[in-house]
C-alpha cells in the first residue's frame, strides 16, 4: 500500500526515459523549441552575423545586442503572469492565454524583422527586436513556470534535459537553419522562415493541459501592488536575507564566462576566416547537438550525484571552456580547431544549463514560480549580457586570444562564493540544508 503511494523516481537515465513518456513530456519538447527558436536571431549569433554582413564595425554590434534586454528583466512583469489571466483568452487558463499571446508576438516580430534594411539605418532594426524580445522573455517566463508546476520536485533535473531537447532544436534551426537560408536564399526568407515555424509551439500550447493549481495558491489573492513584492519577499522569508543574496549572486556569476563572449562569437568566426555555411554547420548544428548530449549528461550526474559537486563541474567546465577558442585564433580557417572547440564550448554549456535548471527550479516558491524563476534566469544572464555588449571595445583594444583568456578567469568569483555555499545548499530530495 505504502509502496503503491511512493511517486516515481525521476533518477538517471531510466528516469529521463520516463519523463519523456509522461503525457507532458512533448509538449514541453515543443513549448521549449520555441524558446529556443528566437533567441539567435533577436539577441545572439544570427542577429550579429546579420549585422557584420551588412557592414557594422564590432563595438556597434555589441551595443545593438543590449537591445535583446527584455530577456534580462522579465522578472518586472512575471508578478503579472502569476496574478492574472491574460482575459482575451482566458478560457485556456492562466498559463496557457499568456503563452498563447506571447507566442504570437514572436512571430509577428521575426516576420517584421524580415523586412528591415540595416545598411539604411538601425532604429527600425532595434525597435523589432525590442518587441520581439519583449515576447520572447515573456514566453520563457511562462514555459519556465509550467516545467515546474506541471512536474513533481524531484522530476526536475530529468525535465529541464527534456526541455533543453526542444530548447536546443529550436537553436539549431534559429541559427543553422536561418544561416543555411540565409546563404543561399538572403535574411528575408530566412526571418519568414523563422516566423512560420512557431506555429508549432502555438499548436502545442492549444493542445496541452493547463498545469494543477497548488493547494496554497489562496496567496495569489493579492492586490496589484502585493503581486509585486510577495514573490520577492517570499524568497528570503524561505531562504534569510544573507543565504538569499548569495544564492542570487551565485546564480547571476555562474554562466558570466560563457556569457561574456556570446555577442563575439559571430564576428570571431567571420574574422577567422570561416564562411556563413561553416558556422551553421559547426557552430549551430554540430555544436547543438553536442550540447544536447551535454544537457542529458547534467541531468543525470545531477540525479545521480547532486547539485553541489555538479555545480563545481559546470562552473569549471564552462571558464575551461573559453579556452578552447584560442585554438581557432591561432589555427584560423582550419575546420579541425572549429570542431574542437565547438565541442568543448557546447558540452560545457548543456551540461551547465542543466545543472543550473534544476538547481534554480529547487529554489522556487510554486505559489510565484513565474516570478521568482524569472528572477533567477534574469540574474544568471544579466551581468554577462552588459559585459558582452563592452565586449567588441575589449577585443579592438587587444586581442581575441586575449579576450578568451579573461573570459576564463571571471570564474574565480563564482568558485569563491560556491565554496561559501557548499555546505548550505540543498540536495535532491532533502529537506535542510546539507552538511
Amino acid at each position: 500500500m505504502q509502496e503503491a503511494a511512493q511517486p516515481p523516481s525521476y533518477k538517471g537515465w531510466d528516469g529521463i526515459r520516463r519523463a519523456f513518456g509522461t503525457p507532458s513530456a512533448l509538449a514541453m519538447a515543443v513549448l521549449g523549441f520555441g524558446c529556443g527558436l528566437p533567441f539567435l536571431p533577436i539577441a545572439s549569433l544570427t542577429l550579429s552575423t546579420r549585422l557584420r554582413e551588412s557592414g557594422l564595425d564590432l563595438h556597434s554590434i555589441g551595443l545593438i545586442s543590449l537591445a535583446s534586454f527584455f530577456y534580462l528583466f522579465k522578472f518586472l512583469w512575471a508578478p503579472l503572469l502569476d496574478r492574472y489571466v491574460f482575459a482575451p483568452l482566458g478560457f485556456l487558463g492562466r498559463r496557457r492565454s499568456w503563452l498563447l499571446c506571447a507566442q504570437l508576438g514572436v512571430a509577428a516580430g521575426l516576420a517584421a524583422l524580415a523586412f528591415v534594411r540595416p545598411e539604411l539605418g538601425v532604429m527600425p532594426l532595434v525597435g523589432w527586436v525590442l518587441f520581439t524580445s519583449f515576447a520572447g522573455a515573456t514566453q520563457d517566463s511562462v514555459v519556465d513556470a509550467y516545467r515546474i508546476e506541471v512536474a513533481p520536485a524531484n522530476a526536475q533535473a530529468a525535465l529541464a534535459a527534456t526541455y533543453t531537447l526542444g530548447y536546443r532544436i529550436g537553436l539549431i534551426l534559429g541559427g543553422a537553419g536561418a544561416l543555411y537560408l540565409a546563404d543561399f536564399a538572403g535574411w528575408t526568407v530566412a526571418y519568414l522562415g523563422m516566423s512560420a515555424l512557431m506555429l508549432l509551439p502555438l499548436l502545442a500550447t492549444l493542445l496541452s493541459r493547463e498545469p494543477a493549481a497548488p493547494e496554497a495558491t489562496v496567496q495569489r489573492r493579492i492586490d496589484f501592488i502585493g503581486a509585486f513584492w510577495q514573490p520577492f519577499s517570499s524568497f528570503f522569508r524561505n531562504n534569510g536575507v544573507a543565504f538569499g543574496v548569495a544564492l542570487l549572486l551565485f546564480v547571476g556569476l555562474f554562466k558570466f564566462p560563457d556569457q561574456v563572449i556570446g555577442v563575439m562569437a559571430g564576428p570571431f568566426y567571420l574574422d577567422s576566416g570561416y564562411t556563413k555555411a561553416d558556422i551553421a554547420t559547426v557552430s549551430k548544428l554540430y555544436g547543438i547537438w553536442a550540447g544536447i548530449g551535454g544537457a542529458f549528461l547534467g541531468g543525470v550526474c545531477v540525479a545521480a550525484f547532486g547539485f553541489r559537486r555538479m555545480l563545481l563541474v559546470a562552473a569549471l567546465g564552462v571558464a575551461l571552456s573559453n579556452l578552447a577558442f584560442l585554438l581557432m585564433a591561432r589555427h584560423p580557417s582550419e575546420i579541425w580547431a572549429f570542431y574542437a572547440a565547438i565541442t568543448a564550448d557546447n558540452v560545457a554549456q548543456g551540461f551547465a544549463g542543466t545543472t543550473l535548471v534544476a538547481f534554480m527550479s529547487s529554489l522556487t516558491d510554486r505559489n510565484f514560480t513565474a516570478t521568482q524563476f524569472a528572477l533567477m534566469v534574469s540574474l544568471a544572464n544579466l551581468p554577462g549580457k552588459f559585459a558582452g555588449g563592452l565586449s567588441g571595445y575589449v577585443v579592438e583594444a587587444s586581442s581575441y586570444g586575449t579576450f578568451f583568456t579573461l573570459s576564463a578567469l571571471t570564474v574565480v568569483p563564482t568558485l569563491l562564493l560556491l565554496a561559501w555555499l557548499w555546505r548550505r545548499i540543498r540536495e535532491p530530495g532533502t529537506a535542510a540544508p546539507a552538511g
